[in-house]
This record gives C-alpha cells, structure tokens and sequence, in this order.
C-alpha cells in the first residue's frame, strides 16, 4: 500500500510540475534545446584563436641546438593555413635571424678559399663580394619561397613533419616535401612555389653574379641545385627531433 501510495503522490507532482502532461497516443515529446550565446561562441572561438597563436608561437622558435633556427616546420598536420601577414612575418624571422648572417660568412669564406668567381679577386674586397652574393641569395630565394609565390598561389611554405610511420615511409615523406605541399584550402599539391622561387631566385642572380656565371644553363643548375638542397634538408626537418631526443636521453643515462 505505501508502494502504490508513493507511486500516485510522484506522478501528481510530475504532472504539476510546469509543462508537464501526460502524452497521449503517438504524440511524442521533442527535447528542448540547449541555446548557446553568442557570448559563448566568441569564448570558444576565442579560446581556439589562443591556442593556435600559442602553438604557431612554439614553432617558430625551434632551434637546433638552440642555434640554427627551425622556423618553418610543424608537426601538426590540421595546422592552420598561415595568413598572407604570417608568411612574411615568418620569412622575415628567418632571413634576418643572427645565424643567417654567420651561415652567410661562412658559405663566402668557402667560395673564396675555393677562388670561386675569380673574377671577384681576393682580399677584403673579394671576400665583401661574395658576401654579399651569398647573402641577396639567401634573401631573394626565401622570399619567393615563403612569401611571393606561397601568397599568389596560396600554398603553405612550411615543412609539415610526418613524425611517426615506418623509416621508408618517413624518408619518403622527407625527400619529396620539397616538391609537394599543402594548399591553404585544404589538401596537397605539387609545390609550384618552390620550384618557381628556385627558378626565380636562379634569375635574379644574373643581375648581380659575374658574367661568367649568367645564362639560362647556369640559371637551370642553379634551381636544380637549390631544390636538391631543399629536398636533402627535409630529412634534418624531419627527423631531428628523433635525433635530439635519442641524443639526450643517452647523455643523460651517462
């Protein structure tokens, strides 16, 4: 008795309860939806917003061995196509970052010690030459590669790290980044800013190299050269952090 007692007073107050109603034969209820503010939805987009701003900021101050920088790579496949503003911002950091002016040192005092260009001569004179042949390259290529092309094309200019899979498949990955990328609007495709800003960058060295070292031929080797670079480099992108890691845990074990 106080079981069927209990029973009538909870479905008396169910149905006091406001909206409450018994439903009758085929009648089905539709839950109430849950409205969210607008408030609500700047907040997480907001939130979003911060953590991609954090993760790009990461990034972008990579350094192997905490000197050579490691800017343009990101283990994030969903990474967010970079802006017009972000592709500069991130060629800028790397073309006038310290070490570029030291790397850029070292690759003329090679060429002079080779007596490449003679027609540049010796000395402090020959050396500045160089110097600055060396430095409008590392410039010029890396503009059209980050910022010209990629913005005009809408492509990404970063090297986007597998970082996981089987060697071959990683070395693979690695060795043909240089030539295929990831299209601001989602999916990937053969990188054409990188094979024209090889190209390009081969060209405008016509303007500045000693005549010996102009022409068409020479323009071609040079882009051939660059991009085979680019290409060995990926395997360093890709597989440093690898490196770095197996490096530390076993000086650490010592």
């Amino acid at each position: 008795m106080r079981s069927a007692a209990f029973l009538f007073l909870a479905g008396s107050l169910a149905l006091c309860l406001p909206g409450a109603h018994a439903l009758e034969d085929g009648e089905t209820r539709t839950p109430t939806p849950i409205m969210v503010s607008p408030a609500e939805h700047a907040s997480a987009a907001e939130s979003a917003s911060d953590a991609e701003a954090k993760e790009m900021a990461v990034e972008q101050s990579q350094r192997m061995m905490g000197v050579v920088p490691m800017f343009g790579i990101t283990s994030r496949q969903n990474a967010r196509p970079l802006t017009s503003r972000e592709k500069f911002h991130l060629w800028r950091k790397t073309a006038f970052d310290p070490f570029q002016a030291a790397d850029v040192a070292i690759q003329a005092g090679i060429s002079q010690a080779q007596d490449e260009f003679p027609s540049y001569g010796q000395g402090a004179a020959g050396y500045s030459k160089r110097y600055a042949a060396a430095l409008t390259d590392s410039v010029t290529s890396g503009f059209f590669a980050n910022v010209a092309y990629p913005v005009l094309l809408k492509e990404d200019p970063r090297f986007f790290r597998l970082g996981q899979g089987s060697l071959h498949r990683r070395i693979a990955h690695a060795l043909t980044e240089e030539f295929i990328c990831h299209k601001d609007a989602g999916g990937r495709s053969l990188h054409f800013a990188n094979i024209l800003a090889a190209v390009s960058s081969g060209a405008v060295a016509n303007l500045y190299y000693p005549p010996s070292e102009r022409g068409f031929s020479l323009t071609m080797n040079r882009a051939a050269v660059s991009l085979l670079d680019g290409s060995a480099g990926g395997l360093l992108s890709e597989f440093w952090p690898d490196i770095q890691a197996r490096v530390f845990r076993h000086s650490h074990r010592q």
